[in-house]
């Protein structure tokens, strides 16, 4: 029999995207909608902060699929489209021209926002933010040597960015208000790594520092107050303070919402008919015991499997272990897992050589790793992870034993 149903899905990111594939394959065969507020084909937004924000080039790599893709599989694209309400009693959503569409089943995959700055001077030409295509191709822009680009912010997407700012030539100031960049992941010890690297690079990173007031001359940036009084002149000044989950949606809607839209592990919401997936999905993670929420790239490309199973009334979970990926210069690392500074850090290989694995313990279980120009072993440290076992930390730190055998002799009962 033909399924006369509806699935609508808000949100024109990787995870609204995988999503849609995931239902055709697993035989949904109803009406597809997707609504997406930018103007673009759904697309990843890790590029972005990487290759095509160094080089302007390979933005179609970025589209999760092409157009035909869309008309392959039947579904109803609206580009250009922002939903700004939905009517969960009526099952339906509301786009900004008033146009209702009804939904049996709707997926919110709304992602995140870059936080705002809120500050004198926030408002002035020159101040960017990065999340959009066109966020990505104004930063490029300003990127050029001698020009004084000035982020405030040390995490990922900033340290990225600043990255690619100064392999352009540009006078690069980070502005970190903690002591190291990334110290609230990763800890004194590995923060430390990512620290020394820009600073080798030339940027002038500058640590416990505290934001005041932007200044201006004819409505654009001209430099950084901090609050001793002090000024670091800028052409271009670059906000890196996180994201905030995209959840106005989900709250007017009446959807429990608590860090995020708050759902089971297969991003059902406490509406039985609405669904969440991506940035915004405080979701369950069997894994962990524990609720989790994760903007990361990796989240967004697997969640979705178990998502549509869900909404298609199939078994599934999702119960991968958070994952995400940098490069910054010579340095890739991938990180796997969900460690702590509390935690206590064991270092496989070189930290001055940044060629090593890093492990976070808890109780002496490794909880979380990270692998930093060393490649093919992240499925090994997730199986670590997943296997519980109480872990030998002189066999853990040294790399001629592998990793399948550096559990505690007690552990194994001997």
């Amino acid at each position: 029999m033909a399924d006369n149903r509806t699935f609508v899905v808000v949100g024109g990111g990787l995870a609204g995207a995988k999503a849609l594939e995931a239902l055709r394959e697993k035989g949904f065969d109803g009406r597809l909608v997707l609504f997406a507020a930018e103007d673009h084909l759904p697309y990843e937004r890790p590029p972005l902060s990487k290759e095509y924000l160094k080089t302007g080039e390979k933005l179609d790599e970025a589209f999760v699929h092409d157009r035909e893709w869309y008309d392959a599989n039947r579904v109803d694209l609206r580009l250009g489209a922002p939903v700004v309400a939905i009517d969960p009693a009526a099952h339906e959503v509301v786009t900004g021209d008033g146009e209702r569409t009804a939904y049996d089943r709707l997926l919110l995959a709304t992602g995140s926002s870059p936080r705002r700055l809120n500050l004198p001077g926030a408002d002035l030409d020159g101040v960017l933010y990065l999340r959009t295509i066109e966020d990505s191709d104004r930063l490029r822009s300003a990127f050029r040597p001698g020009k004084r680009v000035v982020f405030v912010g040390g995490g990922w997407i900033g340290l990225e960015a600043a990255s690619a700012a100064s392999e352009a030539g540009a006078e690069v100031t980070v502005l970190e208000a903690l002591d190291l960049p990334l110290v609230r992941v990763l800890g004194p010890r590995v923060a430390t790594v990512f620290a020394e690297l820009h600073r080798e690079h030339g940027v002038d990173l500058r640590t416990s520092v505290q934001v005041s007031a932007l200044e201006g001359d004819a409505g654009r940036v001209t430099a950084v107050r901090l609050a001793d009084g002090s000024l670091v002149p800028a052409d271009t000044v670059v906000v890196g303070i996180g994201a905030a989950p995209n959840v106005e949606l989900a709250e007017r809607a009446g959807l429990a919402v608590e860090n995020g839209v708050l759902v089971d592990a297969q991003g059902r919401t406490s509406d039985p008919d609405v669904f969440a997936a991506g940035d915004i999905a405080n979701h369950e993670l069997p894994v962990l015991g524990r609720r989790i929420r994760v903007e990361h790239w990796a989240t967004a490309l697997n969640q979705p499997v178990a998502v549509a199973a869900g909404m298609l009334d199939q078994e599934d979970r999702y119960d991968e272990l958070p994952y995400f990926y940098t490069d910054q210069y010579d340095l890739g690392m991938e990180y796997i897992g969900l460690g702590s500074p509390d935690d206590e850090v064991v270092v496989r290989g070189d930290l001055s050589q940044r060629e090593f694995i890093a492990f976070w313990l808890r109780e002496g279980r490794v909880v979380a790793g990270m692998n930093v120009n060393v490649w093919d072993v992240v499925d090994d440290v997730k199986a670590l992870i997943r296997s519980g076992v109480v872990v030998d930390r002189v066999r853990l730190a040294d790399p001629d034993v592998p990793l399948a055998d550096v559990e505690q002799a007690n552990s194994r009962g001997t």
